[in-house]
């Protein structure tokens, strides 16, 4: 039986409450005559203080509030994909229509319950278990069809061991048992609190990446499958085209985006360009294998907090199934100001730049539920690879958010706004970015024998060029020596005809790892025939105006399947040509 308490304060999103004396630490409420959502977040002896996840305005004190004795849980199950759910994981499409009409209304009622999953649809059924198997948490019994290419595969839920004693194949809807193990029915949909970690088998080594097709980011600064990448950058610097870009081209088998407090006109560019967006591994639509989460900056602040676990929860799904899920969060620092505009009606004592002093660990539980996983009840192998897009104030990237990011997240990459303005996208700088995930040996192994060499290669003279340009902008271009002169040149062709890419080009936008070798390979071969050639007497300047050049720029057009062809080609004329000046 559900306890019920009364208001006696309102303070914006956070209202506190007597008479809930069962009422524990993340417990969800109903406030007020409209049954608002809320989640106890402190008790302090007999008063319950709760933030509310909508706009409290009307509230009064004596309104009832009542306890349902469980936290904030998401529902789990065949549907999810192609939805787009408010940070409590209320489906927006339905909540704009009522008795099959559209409301006409830009803004999400107050009070309104509906189900996450739909409960009139049903699925096709098709287990995998016989009756007396033995299965338990996490193993597999039965798949369905969520979408025209993707397997839902339904698992036990967790705490639930036994023979399966009785199987119903075929269609049923998602609350509807379909199997029973010993004595307990389980169907297909299932539900898990959101702010506590699925489990799994063992966590598993970060020894393979995730694959991009950006060459700047398999390259340079890979990250591993199951990974934690943060990505700062100052307004226009690129980062939604970057996170779209992944969403399309990495190798995961589910994306979970979260748009967290952005503006409500950004939010609605990719709420709309997402579903025209084609998957380029089935050629249908890319929201087959998508989930949207929206809060925009203007709906309630709790709501936001909660949109990050809601999302998390939902990857961690779908990785305990034995997919690779992508969890793309925008922004981490819009959820870091919903922590302080809380934590400032809570009347705590403020941190740095007023953020909560527990911002540090608040961030460490997001990304420490990234990561690759032997699965529950079987020998499946899943991955959640988290992106945390960081938004510092005027680019700055000594402010909280990013510094606490930056520590917590194997990989950093910095968006920088002189790049962005000079059309350089990716805008990820070469010196300002770093990787901690060792993977040259995957790539050594998979891809050349010679791949990290050519990688260390790349970084070591990027970084020599960084330094030259400050000589140069003291006393000019003349002071160089001769070899100084082609670094600059080198530089140059790694900048605008590897490092740079377009994510509209049909292309360019994906490049393979066989294909960004070819060309890494290709530059340092140019670069090293040219210096043999300058140590021998000859001016760079000649070297610079070579035809062979234009075509080291137009690698980028190579069609995949010719990639091996063409390299062999250019490389020969690049070593008659440089020889022959």
């Amino acid at each position: 039986m559900t306890e019920i308490g009364k208001l006696v304060r309102v303070a914006g999103p956070v209202v506190v409450a007597t008479g809930l004396e069962r009422a524990r630490l993340y417990n969800l409420v109903r406030v007020g005559r409209r049954q608002l959502i809320g989640e106890v977040i402190r008790l302090e002896g007999d008063e319950v203080v709760i933030q509310v996840y909508e706009e409290t305005s009307g509230l009064q004190t004596g309104s009832v509030v009542e306890d349902t004795e469980a936290p904030l849980q998401v529902e789990l199950g065949p549907g999810l994909l192609g939805q787009v759910f408010d940070g409590v994981q209320r489906p927006l499409p339905p909540l704009a229509v009522k008795d099959g009409k559209a409301f006409g209304e830009p803004f999400i009622r107050r009070g309104m319950k509906i189900a996450a999953l739909p409960r009139d649809r049903t699925w096709q059924f098709v287990p995998v278990v016989a009756v007396g198997d033995v299965v338990g948490a996490g193993t597999v019994l039965g798949t369905v069809r969520e979408t025209a290419t993707f397997e839902h595969r339904v698992l036990v839920p967790p705490g639930v061991t036994g023979s399966v004693t009785k199987i119903e194949a075929g269609e049923a809807t998602i609350d509807e048992p379909v199997v029973w193990v010993g004595d307990e029915p389980v169907a297909m949909m299932q539900r898990w609190p959101v702010r506590e970690r699925r489990p799994a088998v063992r966590r598993l080594d970060p020894d393979a990446p995730l694959i991009t097709g950006q060459r700047v980011v398999d390259t340079l600064f890979p990250v591993a499958l199951g990974g934690a990448i943060t990505i700062p950058g100052g307004f226009g610097t690129g980062k939604t085209v970057q996170e779209q870009s992944l969403a399309k081209w990495a190798a995961a088998d589910v994306i979970v985006y979260i748009g967290c407090g952005e503006r409500g006109n950004e939010l609605t560019e990719v709420l709309k360009e997402f579903p025209e967006l084609t998957d380029p591994r089935t050629g249908g639509p890319l929201m087959d294998r998508t989930i949207l989460i929206a809060n925009t900056s203007n709906m309630p602040v709790a709501a936001r907090e909660a949109s990050i676990y809601t999302g998390m929860t939902i990857a961690e799904y779908y990785r305990d199934q034995g997919y690779a899920a992508l969890l793309l969060a925008d922004s981490t620092s819009r959820w870091a100001e919903a922590l302080r505009e809380v934590s400032g009606r809570l009347e705590e004592m403020p941190g740095e730049e007023g953020f909560p002093a527990y911002l540090p660990s608040r961030l460490a539980e997001f990304y420490e539920r990234a990561g690759s996983v032997q699965c529950l009840g079987g020998d499946r192998e899943g991955s959640v690879t988290v992106v945390g897009a960081v938004s510092p104030p005027g680019a700055d990237f000594s402010e909280p958010v990013t510094q606490y990011s930056m520590r917590l997240a194997g990989v950093f990459w910095a968006l920088d706004t002189d790049l962005a303005r000079r059309r350089h996208f990716p805008a990820i700088h070469w010196t300002r970015s770093f990787t901690l995930y060792d993977l040259g040996a995957w790539f050594d192994n998979h891809v050349a024998v010679d791949w990290e060499e050519q990688r260390r290669w790349a970084l070591e003279l990027l970084q020599q060029e960084e330094q030259l340009q400050s000589v140069v902008q003291l006393m000019g271009a003349d002071v160089l020596a001769p070899t100084e002169q082609l670094v600059f040149l080198a530089g140059r062709m790694l900048r605008e005809d590897f490092l740079q890419q377009s994510a509209f080009d049909d292309v360019d936008a994906f490049c393979p790892l066989d294909k960004q070798y070819q060309m890494l390979r290709i530059i340092r071969l140019a670069y090293e025939t040219a210096r043999r050639v300058v140590e021998a007497g000859t001016d760079p300047e000649r070297l610079a105006s070579l035809s062979v050049l234009a075509d080291i720029a137009r690698m980028r057009d190579w069609p995949p399947d010719e990639v091996g062809k063409r390299a062999t080609a250019l490389e020969a004329r690049i070593i008659d040509e440089v020889e022959a000046v």
